[in-house]
Formats: structure tokens, sequence, C-alpha cells
């Protein structure tokens, strides 16, 4: 296997109907639409992407529509010009070279499989371009069947196969020519939610089996938590942070990244950041919080002074407090909903929506399983649970 380097890649779409293009579907759907950067030269779809994938890493781009994910993979694959920036995989320079000739292997979104092909066939098909010898490529074959489970669909059309099964093909396919890297756009978009829990699964089994060097593309935060050595969150053509899960999850480098990475999002809210000695304070309109020893440590390694923020504090993260606890907020219910073993209330505090996630055994519901509309509740926060965020920069403080 190998490693991946990119070095200041960046993809320009240089012409006017690819502006066109970009202002028409912001000007269709703006609520979807990115911000990318339209120049002169055109319309600027990743810009300054540095990352190195160590051999037998796997790791995750992931980010909403427009932000230039699946360009930077298809620029690694070869099916997309790198308009400036270094592309090497194995210690060689990639610019220029042609995609079938830089030992990676590609699966798409949409399978990409030959409907007139058995498959067999489909997974034999770039071996027997390569003059691959009969016996050897039967070995190959069945061998990726059996590790994926499809062995007893080998002499079946694709149209004969499901959706997950299908994948499993293409994925086979990918197998059997042992790359050096292995790409993976959005491959399991196009499945139900049960089946693609399934076949996530399936992936994790699947790396570890074969030992590959992967980049994976998705928009699927879940995937990419549940995959990735490492994830890169991308925005607008840019890196907004390259770490691993639990670290992206505990440590936002920014305030787009602790909005994107976790379900229900991180509760956002604006505060006064206030500070005696090496004490930090939160001033709100609807309490005075005392932030953890640890978080006035950080404040105070970093010199952070008083300032207006923007705070979050993660759903996971806030607990129930009793009448009279110290830094606690009371809010209204507006809406619970019972997950099973978690209710999810969602409650206004003098105009501003807190999502709290309350394990059911300690929410103290009656038999409805749910909190009443217009009910009080009192809560507070995890210690180290508050985020803080530079009003003008988004960046995190600590």
């Amino acid at each position: 296997m190998a490693e991946v380097v990119l070095k200041n890649l960046k993809k320009i779409y240089p012409n006017e109907a690819a502006k066109r293009s970009f202002r028409r579907k912001k000007a269709e759907r703006p609520e979807r639409a990115s911000n990318l950067q339209i120049t002169d030269e055109g319309v600027v779809a990743v810009q300054d992407f540095n990352l190195t994938v160590h051999d037998k890493e796997f790791v995750v781009l992931v980010g909403p529509s427009g932000c230039g994910k699946s360009t930077t993979l298809r620029m690694i694959a070869g099916l997309e010009d790198i308009s400036s920036g270094e592309l090497t995989i194995d210690g060689r320079r990639m610019n220029d070279v042609a995609p079938k000739d830089r030992d990676i292997a590609m699966v798409f979104q949409s399978y990409a499989l030959y409907p007139n092909m058995t498959v067999y066939e489909n997974m034999a098909f770039t071996l027997r371009l390569k003059k691959v010898p009969v016996d050897e490529i039967d070995k190959k074959v069945k061998a990726a069947a059996e590790t994926l489970g499809i062995t007893e669909y080998l002499d079946r059309k694709p149209k004969a196969l499901s959706g997950g099964q299908r994948q499993r093909v293409a994925i086979g396919r990918a197998i059997v020519r042992n790359p050096k890297v292995f790409l993976m756009d959005e491959p399991l978009s196009n499945l139900d939610a049960k089946l693609r829990n399934q076949m996530r699964a399936e992936l994790i089994k699947l790396r570890h089996k074969i030992d590959g060097t992967f980049v994976y593309v998705t928009h699927d935060q879940t995937e990419a938590m549940t995959l990735g050595d490492r994830i890169v969150i991308m925005r607008d053509g840019y890196i907004q942070q390259i770490d691993t899960p639990q670290e992206v999850f505990n440590h936002p480098a920014n305030l787009f990244v602790a909005g994107f990475i976790g379900v229900p999002q991180m509760n956002f809210f604006d505060a006064r950041l206030t500070r005696v000695g090496d004490s930090y304070r939160l001033g709100t309109p609807f309490a005075d919080v005392a932030l953890s020893p640890r978080t006035c440590a950080r404040l105070a390694a970093a010199k952070v002074g008083e300032r207006a923020v923007t705070a979050g504090v993660r759903p996971e993260q806030i607990v129930l407090a009793q009448e009279g606890a110290p830094d606690s907020l009371l809010g209204v219910v507006e809406v619970s909903e019972l997950m099973g073993s978690t209710v999810h209330v969602h409650a206004n505090v003098e105009g501003n929506d807190f999502v709290l996630v309350i394990p059911a055994a300690d929410a103290g519901l009656d038999g409805s399983g749910r909190f009443a509309p217009g009910e009080g509740i009192r809560f507070g926060f995890e210690p180290d649970a508050v985020h803080l965020f530079d009003k003008a920069t988004e960046a995190n403080l600590v």
C-alpha cells in the first residue's frame, strides 16, 4: 500500500459556463448553496488543500454539499485536473499521470456495474484487461467474494441484486485489483438507513481484513465518525480541521466544525466572558455561569481577555438540576421526543433555544414518556462542557 500526499492542491473550474452554473444553483437553492469563491479565473472549488494520508490509514473527507470533498477525491483519482499544487502516491508525483496508471481503485455512489455482465464478470473485468492469467483471476474473484459474503451471487446479473449487494460487488471489483489506494465516493448514500448501518459495519470489518489505504468521501458525519482514523472537515473548498473523530468532537477548531459534528447539533448562545484573576465567568441574559478550573486554566494560558463570545454546549453535556442549584438555567419545555433510552427535550430560556439529551432513566417520566409542553425545566452544564468561540474569527478560544 502507499502514502498519499496532497500539497497546496487547488482546483479552479475556469470557464464562464462553470460560473453561470454555480450562480444559477445558488439562486435556485440558496439554503443549500456553498460560498465557493468566484474569481476572474473561474470558480475555486478547492483551495490550499494540504493532507498526508499515511500508509494503511483510513481518512474520511466530510462536509456539506458543495464543499469540494468529491472534487478533491477526483483529483486524487485523476478524473479532475489539478489546477495547482502537487499530488504524490507512494512517493511518485501523479499530477500528469493517467488514472489507469495510478494504481488506485475507486468505488462510486452509483455502483457503476456493467448490467450485461454477471457479478463474477464484473469483478474480473479489469483483471482480464490487464491480461492476468485465468486461474489467478478465478482465485482473486472468489477470495474477494468470500470476504464480502457474495459468493452465492457470482452467477447473477446486477439487476437481480439489492442495493447493498450491488455495492458489495463494486467494492469487490476494487479489492481484486489489490491497488495501492482505495478511493470511495459516498458509496452508501443510495442505501436505506438500516442497510447503510449494516454496510458501514461491513466496511469497518473489511478495512481490517485487507489492511489498505483508504480515502473516503461522505456528507454523513456518522459515517465519518465511525469509519475514519482521522477526519477532514471541509467548507467552501477549505479544510476546517483534521484530527481523530473523538478529538474533533471534543475540541472543534471553530464554530462551523462545532455545529457540523454532533447530533443533535451543539447549542449556541451569545455571552460575555469576564475575568477575575485566573478565573473566568460567562455572563448571559439568563444566567451567570462559572467556568471549570480546567477551562479557566486554558483561557489564562492563551491570555484570553474579556470579550463577547459565542458559547456552545453539546446536548449530551446538559444535566437536570434541582431548584436553587448554582449556575443553573430555568427553561420552558416546548417539545420532547422520546428516543427509547433517551429523551430529546427542546426548551426555551428567555428566547434562547436549547436541546437537551437526557437518559430516560434519569428523567423521572410518567407513562407518557414525555415532558409536557409549557412545563418548567431546570438544567446545568457538565464540567468542561462549555466551548467558547471568538465572535469575529469564529475560532475556538481554548
